[in-house]
Protein backbone atom coordinates (compact mmCIF):
# COMPACT_ATOMS: atom_id res chain seq x y z
CA UNK A 1 0.00 0.00 0.00
CA UNK A 2 2.82 2.38 0.57
CA UNK A 3 4.13 2.10 -3.02
CA UNK A 4 0.81 2.90 -4.49
CA UNK A 5 0.73 5.65 -1.98
CA UNK A 6 4.15 6.92 -3.01
CA UNK A 7 3.08 6.58 -6.65
CA UNK A 8 0.28 8.73 -6.18
CA UNK A 9 2.43 11.45 -4.42
CA UNK A 10 4.63 11.33 -7.47
CA UNK A 11 2.07 12.32 -9.29
CA UNK A 12 0.53 14.60 -7.86
CA UNK A 13 3.68 16.34 -7.63
CA UNK A 14 4.15 16.09 -11.44
CA UNK A 15 0.67 17.80 -11.97
CA UNK A 16 1.32 20.30 -10.05
CA UNK A 17 4.40 21.82 -11.29
CA UNK A 18 2.60 21.64 -14.52
CA UNK A 19 0.43 23.62 -12.60
CA UNK A 20 2.76 26.34 -12.72
CA UNK A 21 2.75 27.06 -16.08
CA UNK A 22 -0.94 28.81 -16.01
CA UNK A 23 0.74 31.06 -13.40
CA UNK A 24 3.32 32.17 -15.46
CA UNK A 25 1.16 32.72 -18.67
CA UNK A 26 -2.49 33.34 -17.13
CA UNK A 27 -3.73 35.72 -18.89
CA UNK A 28 -5.51 37.11 -16.30
CA UNK A 29 -5.49 37.82 -12.34
CA UNK A 30 -8.73 35.26 -12.06
CA UNK A 31 -6.87 32.92 -13.91
CA UNK A 32 -3.59 33.04 -11.84
CA UNK A 33 -5.38 32.90 -8.68
CA UNK A 34 -7.03 29.73 -10.28
CA UNK A 35 -3.99 28.04 -10.97
CA UNK A 36 -2.50 29.32 -7.41
CA UNK A 37 -5.86 27.45 -5.52
CA UNK A 38 -4.88 24.48 -7.80
CA UNK A 39 -1.26 24.03 -7.18
CA UNK A 40 -2.31 24.80 -3.58
CA UNK A 41 -4.84 21.85 -3.64
CA UNK A 42 -2.03 19.66 -4.80
CA UNK A 43 0.38 20.51 -2.32
CA UNK A 44 -2.46 19.64 0.47
CA UNK A 45 -2.92 16.66 -0.82
CA UNK A 46 1.09 15.74 -2.09
CA UNK A 47 1.58 16.92 2.29
CA UNK A 48 -1.17 14.22 3.64
CA UNK A 49 -0.02 11.35 1.58
CA UNK A 50 3.42 12.37 2.63
CA UNK A 51 2.26 12.47 6.52
CA UNK A 52 0.70 8.69 5.54
CA UNK A 53 3.43 7.00 3.96
CA UNK A 54 6.03 8.17 6.59
CA UNK A 55 3.42 8.35 9.74
CA UNK A 56 4.54 11.88 10.70
CA UNK A 57 1.35 13.65 12.03
CA UNK A 58 2.65 16.95 11.53
CA UNK A 59 2.86 16.98 7.75
CA UNK A 60 -1.02 16.34 8.21
CA UNK A 61 -0.97 19.38 10.47
CA UNK A 62 0.90 21.41 8.12
CA UNK A 63 -1.46 20.59 5.56
CA UNK A 64 -4.40 21.19 7.28
CA UNK A 65 -3.06 24.71 8.61
CA UNK A 66 -2.22 25.62 4.70
CA UNK A 67 -5.86 24.59 3.62
CA UNK A 68 -6.93 27.28 5.98
CA UNK A 69 -4.51 29.90 4.92
CA UNK A 70 -5.95 29.24 1.09
CA UNK A 71 -9.20 29.87 2.09
CA UNK A 72 -8.02 33.13 3.28
CA UNK A 73 -5.92 34.48 0.02
CA UNK A 74 -9.21 33.56 -1.83
CA UNK A 75 -11.48 35.67 0.48
CA UNK A 76 -8.81 38.28 0.20
CA UNK A 77 -9.07 38.09 -3.48
CA UNK A 78 -12.37 37.90 -4.33
CA UNK A 79 -12.52 41.36 -1.50
CA UNK A 80 -10.10 43.15 -3.40
CA UNK A 81 -11.59 42.53 -7.08
CA UNK A 82 -14.99 43.76 -5.56
CA UNK A 83 -13.21 46.74 -4.51
CA UNK A 84 -11.75 47.35 -6.83
CA UNK A 85 -15.18 47.13 -9.16
CA UNK A 86 -17.25 49.57 -6.74
CA UNK A 87 -13.90 51.71 -7.51
CA UNK A 88 -14.70 51.37 -11.17
CA UNK A 89 -18.07 52.09 -11.22
CA UNK A 90 -18.19 55.21 -9.10
CA UNK A 91 -15.75 56.59 -11.58
CA UNK A 92 -17.89 55.89 -14.36
CA UNK A 93 -21.21 56.92 -12.87
CA UNK A 94 -19.24 60.15 -12.11
CA UNK A 95 -18.22 61.10 -16.21
CA UNK A 96 -21.92 60.40 -16.97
Amino acid sequence: MAEFLTAALGFILVMVALGLVPILRGPGDADRMMAAQLIGTGGIAALLLLGTVTGVPAAIDVALTLALLATFASIAFVKKGRAHLETDEATSGEDR
